[in-house]
């Protein structure tokens, strides 16, 4: 597999079959690992006998084995490069999972929830890092827009498939979702191990779209220059928006389905088919909003997102009917990994190719601690006053407040002569 084309030109360039891959790396890591949660839940908790704040405290969990390793993996990817990372996430992820189907009690499924944030944050931040090498600035939004549509092809895949799969299984039904699912991830790591390449050198070609007879490889020995990352204040800038996307959208995200259930009145098979809708929907929503970044610019493209999630998220709380709740779906689903899509290109973007594995890493973190919290908010909000309604409003308004923040971000990109358009 090393001896890839020695040249871009005249055949398929091999940053392609890392996007492919990068693509399923996503797919794997949060499509299966965290967003199948949602479908699966009512069962599980069913299941479990869990509370509303018990299954917004298992997201949390995941979310937080997440956070921590994002930042851990972003620094390992750049360090060692992204391959045996990426590989290594996806397998823990997979092993996480299917131990999640055979826990026995809430305590069990918090520890396995956990160990599959871990394993997915270390595989997504490697990826999307990834692509800052294979991909010039020009196509960098096109290639992460692109990879992140990973996680709506596992909506489409998990949206139909669970409710066949706990019919199959009766009792044990969600069970064998985690066990299916799992394993499926865990082939994913070694199909990884086996076509991810760290960088253009590793294969003797330059990125796509950037002229150059032969990829030049950073120096082997070369240490990082951390404080470029750590001690930017327009990385912790966008950060700190970044978190606002983080609380916002995983409330939605989490209790999606349970609110459509337990207050909406639908059947769990027309959850399911609005929850694949939304996937369908949102398949091109991050090659979307990454292409459109690139041409308007990262700050703008970041504010449009942010406002049309603030009404999706909105609408999805006030608004009981069928219609309204489909729009707020299919707002949800044309935005959905626009945020993190762009982000990560303006990651590459502020801090070139090397460091875009730990920039986004720390970014991931600290999207993670918004992330994190939301779940748990949104349970005790939930079981305290018996609806969702605050839950979805207090998403609506974080998102309102990501809208304004980039406002914050383009103040601090001018003051410190740093251009983030």
């Amino acid at each position: 597999m090393d001896q890839v084309s020695s040249s871009g030109r005249g055949r398929l360039h091999y940053g392609w079959v890392v996007l492919v891959f990068s693509t399923l790396s996503v797919f794997g890591a949060l499509g299966l690992g965290r967003f199948s949660y949602t479908m699966i839940l009512p069962a599980m908790q069913e299941g479990l006998l869990l509370s509303n704040s018990q299954a917004g405290v298992l997201a949390s969990f995941n979310l937080t084995g997440y956070l921590v390793c994002a930042m851990l993996g972003g620094a390992m990817a750049s360090r060692f490069g992204p391959r045996v990372v990426v590989a290594a996430g996806l397998a823990v992820v997979g092993v996480g999972m299917c131990l999640t189907g055979a826990s026995s009690s809430f305590a069990a499924a918090a520890v396995w929830r956990t160990v599959t944030g871990l394993g997915s944050g270390a595989a997504y931040v490697g990826t999307m890092g990834v692509l800052s090498s294979w991909f010039a600035k020009s196509r960098r939004g096109f290639a992460t827009g692109t990879a992140v549509a990973g996680s709506s092809l596992a909506m489409v895949c998990v949206g139909p498939t669970v409710p066949l799969i706990l019919a199959a299984g009766q009792e044990m039904g969600w069970r064998l979702c985690w066990l299916v699912y799992g394993g499926a991830v865990v082939l994913l790591a070694g199909l990884g191990f086996l076509f991810l390449r760290n960088h253009p050198c590793d294969v003797g070609i330059p990125p796509v779209e950037e002229n150059g007879a032969q990829g030049v490889c950073p120096p082997a020995r070369e240490s990082p220059e951390w404080g470029r990352v750590y001690g930017n204040l327009l990385v912790w800038a966008l950060g700190i928006v970044y978190a606002c996307y983080g609380l916002s959208y995983i409330i939605y995200f989490t209790f999606f389905t349970k609110h459509l259930v337990a207050e909406a009145g639908w059947s769990v098979r027309q959850a399911g088919n609005l929850f694949t809708l939304m996937g369908w929907t949102s398949i091109f929503c991050g090659l979307l909003w990454g292409s459109v970044s690139d041409r308007i610019g990262r700050r703008a493209a970041l504010a449009i997102v942010f406002l049309i999630q603030a009404v999706s998220f909105g609408l999805f709380g006030v608004g009981h009917s069928p219609v309204a709740l489909v729009a707020s779906a299919l707002l949800f689903g044309i935005t959905a990994w626009g945020i993190p899509a762009v982000v990560a290109a303006a990651s590459g973007d502020i801090l070139g190719p090397l460091l875009a594995p730990a920039g986004f890493g720390f970014l991931t973190f600290l999207f993670g601690l918004g992330q994190a919290a939301g779940p748990w908010v949104a349970g005790v909000l939930a079981d305290a006053t018996g609806s969702f309604l605050a839950a979805f409003l207090l998403a609506s308004g974080t998102a309102l407040a990501g809208a304004c923040g980039i406002l914050w971000v383009g103040r601090v990109s001018r003051r410190l002569g740093q251009r983030l358009t």
